[in-house]
């Protein structure tokens, strides 16, 4: 009985080992260019009547990038490419209704918010983008309860988040 349970075992090593090593061409890694290795963020431009939205998804940006770990981020003098953004758009929009009450006054109890920046990265000394403009969309659901302002902040906030990871991914895996 043990040398059938040993017979199998070293049966299951071999095969997990020949599948390990017998890929098709796989890689783990990133897939960022490979002569890119920092990048900074300029300064983000908010064409919007929203408050402290370009530091905020400048700050959000710079934790996507972080957090992805494909380029370090630096200051502008060092950078390898820069990343340069405008917000465009805002939008808030109500998704769901509701009545409190037994009058038909139906009120919104959902919304959502939508976030749209413009996007573009330039290789310092080259007139050419690296990236050309790119519109990028980022967008939350909030609900009004228990206070309104503070949701839609936290919404805002998480749009931007969302539009900053799209931001990531669009330079990172560009190629």
């Amino acid at each position: 009985m043990k040398k059938l349970l040993a017979a199998r075992c070293g049966f299951f090593l071999c095969s997990a080992l020949l599948m390990l090593f017998s890929g098709c061409g796989y890689q783990v890694g990133n897939l960022m260019h490979p002569q890119l290795k920092t990048v900074a963020i300029a300064p983000i431009a908010n064409e919007t009547l929203a408050y402290n939205l370009a530091p905020q998804l400048r700050n959000l940006l710079i934790e996507c990038f972080q957090t992805d770990g494909s380029l370090k981020v630096v200051s502008e003098d060092q950078a390898d490419c820069i990343v340069y953004a405008k917000v465009t758009n805002i939008k808030f929009g109500e998704m769901a209704w509701s009545s409190r009450g037994k009058d038909d006054d139906f009120m919104p109890n959902q919304w959502r918010v939508s976030i749209t920046v413009k996007m573009a990265v330039m290789v310092p000394g080259r007139a050419t983008p690296l990236l050309s403009e790119r519109e990028i969309t980022g967008s939350s659901q909030f609900s009004g309860s228990p206070d309104l302002e503070t949701s839609r902040t936290y919404a805002v906030r998480q749009a931007g988040y969302e539009a900053a990871k799209k931001m990531v991914t669009r330079l990172t895996e560009a190629w």
